[in-house]
């Protein structure tokens, strides 16, 4: 018998608890981040599946777990591709990750809650301007290859 997927807050615990004492770029808990996207995601509309891959789309690529670890997380299979999705692969061209998170059903708006906070201008503004201008073109340019507004 298969046991019940995480639930969602079930979901924000592991998350938590595997980022703990990262931070981000402007040296705030990387967990501030994690939680933004999922609600970011849940104000799109997002359905739980897509709230608990917000909850963990870095945490393979951030090695805070690994990929072993979320094949055999008790997850829906949609939420594991969903985070399998957004895990950029090292030398990895844009356009080849931008077409994995279209391929991928539901992906793309967890991704679009993730740009959103990326490049939200309080988050950008305490950054270098080097760091900044390099971020924000970057972003800009990822909203563009994924067909979202700027």
């Amino acid at each position: 018998m298969t046991p019940a997927p995480l639930s969602v807050p079930e979901v924000e615990e592991i998350a938590r608890a595997a980022h703990a004492g990262q931070t981000d770029k402007a040296g705030r808990p990387y967990a501030e981040h994690l939680a933004a996207v999922a609600e970011g995601v849940r104000a799109r509309g997002g359905d739980p599946e897509q709230v608990a891959a917000a909850w963990l789309h870095d945490s393979v690529e951030d090695h805070a777990v690994t990929e072993e670890w979320l094949a055999s997380a008790p997850l829906t299979p949609r939420t594991k591709a969903i985070v399998l999705a957004l895990t950029k692969r090292e030398g990895e061209a844009p356009e080849a990750y931008a077409r994995r998170v279209l391929d991928t059903p539901g992906a793309l708006l967890v991704k679009q809650a993730d740009l959103a906070h990326n490049a939200d201008p309080g988050r950008l503004a305490v950054l270098d301007a080097p760091t900044r201008d390099r971020l924000a073109e970057k972003y800009a340019r990822m909203r563009g290859l994924l067909g979202l507004p700027a």
